[in-house]
């Protein structure tokens, strides 16, 4: 990827753009006020599409007041950018909606979250472009990258939200109260999968005043539940000391281990007031974890939230985009939990971006420089000069 330069008098040609989301669902954006003004800062020219923060209750006005110029159009913004800042990946021709990878000049690169595994064809298409893509969804899990990992910042606010649209279907209050009238039992919530998402909405739950349970493959995570106040919940098995990967993941554990699980889970799902299901496996289907059994033991007005819903679902029963209702269970399958909070998230995303590329911006020429042997570069970068160079994507790979 060729430098930026300057222009005459040290006049920054460099130009960042953030185009509005155009993708169903989607209110987030990819800059905050608060970015802008540290982009500008360090000699970054930067373009907000006009409307750009509105589903995030940011108004052009407080772009321009940080520094940035806002454009008419996605093709004005987008045009002459050197760097495109996105949340969701860029629609492409065939799709729904304005051709943006066509709007993109030849040579800019490319951070928003492209979901890889799931569009492959994309980063073809990246690279026929001659667009250097990186895939924030793929920033490893090292400790120097915690500042830029977009997936522990968005899955942690959707973790909390979970449990506030839990609460609102539920109809009764989650702590113990105590009254003249009488005693209202504390609520009962189970959370599956003890990720980001798991451990806030443990933490959540908790705050609120329920009694909280949570399981998961990993015999890590015992100590991060029991240390947020809650009860842990395993099968116990030779198989779960290897069940993480290397980036901290769970990984795909054999049928046997299902089964117990299941069984485990049962029993203790019927006792259970709210149930947060939250399991994913990177590059797969969500993994079945409450089946229609399960749902038919649960009280009448119980509530599931099925967070992976847009991964296929950990539920059975839910429906993506929608609220059911199964034996008297209400099952809750929103799209995109982090879009729910748009404006908290977008701010951390934004941070996350701002993160991951400021250490590429020369501090005295502004101009951008990759280091392509920063562990951050390595493992998001999807495509560069042409052609699709991450392992994962061309074989080389585990």
């Amino acid at each position: 990827m060729a430098p930026v330069v300057l222009g005459p008098k040290g006049t920054v040609t460099m130009k960042l753009a953030v185009p509005k989301e155009r993708r169903p669902h989607e209110k987030r954006v990819a800059a905050s006020p608060d970015t802008v003004k540290k982009l500008v800062g360090l000699g970054v020219d930067v373009c907000v599409e006009t409307g750009a923060g509105d589903g995030a209750r940011i108004s052009d006005a407080a772009f321009e007041a940080a520094g940035a110029t806002i454009a008419a159009d996605a093709g004005a913004c987008m045009k002459d950018a050197d760097l495109i800042f996105k949340v969701q990946r860029p629609i492409m021709a065939g799709e729904d909606g304005p051709d943006e990878l066509a709007m993109m000049k030849p040579g800019a690169a490319l951070a928003a979250v492209l979901a890889p595994f799931n569009n492959r064809e994309q980063a073809d298409a990246f690279a026929k472009a001659n667009i250097t893509a990186f895939a924030m969804d793929w920033m490893p899990r090292i400790t120097r990258a915690q500042s830029m990992d977009v997936l522990s910042s968005q899955s942690n606010m959707a973790g909390y939200k979970a449990v506030l649209d839990a609460c609102e279907q539920f109809g009764r209050a989650l702590p113990m109260m105590m009254t003249a009238a009488g005693t209202i039992a504390p609520a009962r919530v189970f959370i599956l999968g003890v990720g980001v998402a798991g451990l806030q909405a443990i933490a959540t739950a908790k705050r609120l005043g329920a009694i909280v349970s949570a399981t998961d493959v990993r015999p890590a995570t015992k100590e991060q539940v029991e240390s947020l106040g809650a009860e842990f919940i395993m099968v116990e098995s030779e198989e779960t000391k290897d069940a993480e990967t290397a980036g901290g993941y769970a990984k795909e554990m054999s049928e046997d281990f299902k089964r117990r699980q299941a069984e485990l889970v049962s029993e203790h799902i019927k006792k259970q007031d709210i149930v947060i299901t939250t399991a994913l496996i990177p590059g797969r289907p969500a993994p079945t974890l409450i089946d229609d059994a399960m749902i038919a033991s649960m009280k009448a007005g119980s509530v599931i939230v099925d967070l992976a819903v847009e991964a296929g679902g950990n539920v059975t029963q839910s429906k993506l985009g929608e609220v059911v209702e199964v034996d008297g269970v209400t099952i809750v399958g929103h799209h995109n939990w982090p879009s729910r909070l748009a404006a908290d998230t977008s701010a951390l995303y934004a941070k996350n971006l701002l993160n991951f590329i400021q250490p590429h911006i020369d501090g005295e020429s502004h101009e951008l420089n990759i280091d392509w042997e920063d562990e951050t570069i390595t493992g998001t970068a999807l495509t560069r000069d042409g052609a699709v160079v991450h392992p994962l994507l061309t074989g080389e790979g585990n």
